[in-house]
């Protein structure tokens, strides 16, 4: 059986959760400005449905990948606020994950809206 006030209260602490991301995160608010401007970009070249779709999953990707970036971030400095190699390393290879996802949506980005702008140019 469903217990729908736990279910409730999961998605209540999920919006924090997103709330906090976006209200302590500056470079995830750089990524919704960049996604706001692909999703216009979008709309203004009329790319297909198909490809708003992988558009979306990679501004998702890039999203949340900055998120655990974040969560990996605050668990490192909740556990130990010396410096050590190992926490230098967690938070290296989060800030990593990002870095990896970002280039991959611009290469994605590039592919599918090149065609359109050639198209709009000539």
């Amino acid at each position: 059986m469903i217990h729908h006030r736990k279910l409730i209260q999961s998605f209540g602490y999920a919006w924090e959760g997103i709330k906090y991301a976006f209200a302590n995160n500056q470079n995830l608010r750089i990524h919704l400005i960049i996604a706001l401007i692909v999703v216009i970009l979008s709309i203004i070249f009329d790319v297909s449905h198909f490809e708003m779709g992988i558009l979306g999953v990679m501004i998702l990707l890039v999203m949340s990948a900055e998120m655990i970036n974040t969560s990996i971030e605050q668990m490192v400095d909740l556990i130990t606020k010396e410096h050590r190699e190992e926490a230098k390393v967690a938070k290296d290879v989060a800030a990593g994950m990002v870095l990896l996802t970002s280039m991959g949506s611009i290469i994605v980005g590039i592919l599918i809206f090149v065609p359109y702008i050639f198209k709009f140019i000539k």
